[in-house]
């Protein structure tokens, strides 16, 4: 677990943001946060406390977010896409999607990396798998194409979250997602695709190179050196692990937005 350093300072450097932010806020240092199970509870909605700390910290340093989902479920849980703009960066899809003060710049695509004819063996391989295990129960919406992952949920993202929370319990015992993770590592492993479980139902799978450390990209190109991270799933093979582990980031391990609250009070005195 990463310790800070010293004490965030005033820049003389630091030029005033025309968004009304503070001549103090420190231009090379952000706190990159996980979206789930970081600064909401899985899909639910920013609560007030978490959004005014988080506001806060934007008057001394940089802040951004850094999630799995597409933008607009990204949206959804911090207040719609008006709110994009309370965030200094914005990397959705692990940063194939990537916004900087409310306004897209960046996007990449999967399917022009790894070939129609690859993707379509992958996805029908998936859905050949799904239909073959028994769970509890199954919804709809069990394969999600993004702009730089293929979303795969063996129950099914249109699932309440009720049946979320009985999911997430049958697969911790049973395995149901890192077993068919492990199937597909063995059958496709000459795409040499990453597999990442995150959230509660699903699991990713992108090309080399595409997890979350992909956003840390755009910000070294911007000479933001001093990167902090908070994540939940920041053991091997969840979709933290990754950037939490990387030595151009300080991690911090969470459980819950809570926990987040209590190393940011710590760390800059909020």
């Amino acid at each position: 677990m990463a310790t800070l350093n010293s004490s965030i300072q005033t820049s003389s450097e630091a030029s005033k943001i025309n968004d009304g932010l503070l001549e103090t806020q420190k231009i090379d240092t952000i706190c990159l946060f996980d979206v789930d199970g970081t600064i909401t509870m899985p899909r639910q909605t920013i609560m007030p406390e978490m959004d005014e700390q988080l506001q806060a910290l934007r008057k001394k340093c940089l802040i951004g977010l850094v999630g799995g989902s597409d933008i607009a479920k990204i949206a959804e849980q911090i207040g719609g896409m008006q709110a994009i703009a309370k965030y200094d960066y914005v990397f959705a899809e692990n940063g194939l999607v990537a916004y900087k003060n409310g306004k897209q710049f960046f996007e990449e695509n999967i399917q022009k990396h790894v070939g129609e004819d690859d993707l379509q063996s992958f996805i029908n391989y998936c859905l050949k798998y799904l239909s073959e295990i028994k769970l509890p129960f199954k919804r709809g919406t069990f394969i999600e194409f993004r702009n730089g992952l293929i979303n795969v949920s063996p129950v099914g993202r249109n699932c309440t979250k009720e049946e979320r929370d009985l999911f997430e319990a049958y697969d911790l015992e049973h395995n149901i997602r890192r077993t068919m993770v492990k199937d597909l590592q063995e059958k496709f492993s000459h795409l040499k695709l990453i597999f990442s479980i995150g959230g509660q139902i699903s699991f990713d799978a992108f090309p080399e190179g595409w997890d979350k450390r992909y956003a840390l990209k755009h910000l070294e190109s911007e000479n933001i050196s001093n990167i902090y991270f908070f994540g939940d799933k920041t053991f091997q093979g969840g979709n933290d692990y990754e950037i939490y582990s990387d030595p151009r980031t300080k991690g911090y391990s969470v459980t819950n937005p809570m926990e987040t609250r209590i190393h940011l009070s710590k760390l800059f005195h909020l």
